[in-house]
């Protein structure tokens, strides 16, 4: 008698990508760093991602 299994429920199909959603106001994430971290760009509590790094040129100090 040959043992037939049900293929698995819980594994994502290929091609397919996991839905994640933001855990502060429950909307879908779409972009990697917010999906990584679970959370999305307004409801970031982590004030050091939420901001973009911007690199500013800045004049010399005087005497150095």
């Amino acid at each position: 008698m040959a043992s037939q299994q049900q293929e698995s429920l819980t594994e994502q199909p290929s091609g397919l990508r996991r839905r994640v959603w933001c855990r502060g106001c429950r909307r879908e994430l779409a972009d990697p760093e917010s999906r990584a971290r679970g959370w999305g760009e307004e409801c970031d509590p982590d004030y050091r991602t939420r901001l973009e790094r911007r690199e500013v040129d800045q004049d010399p100090i005087p005497g150095l």
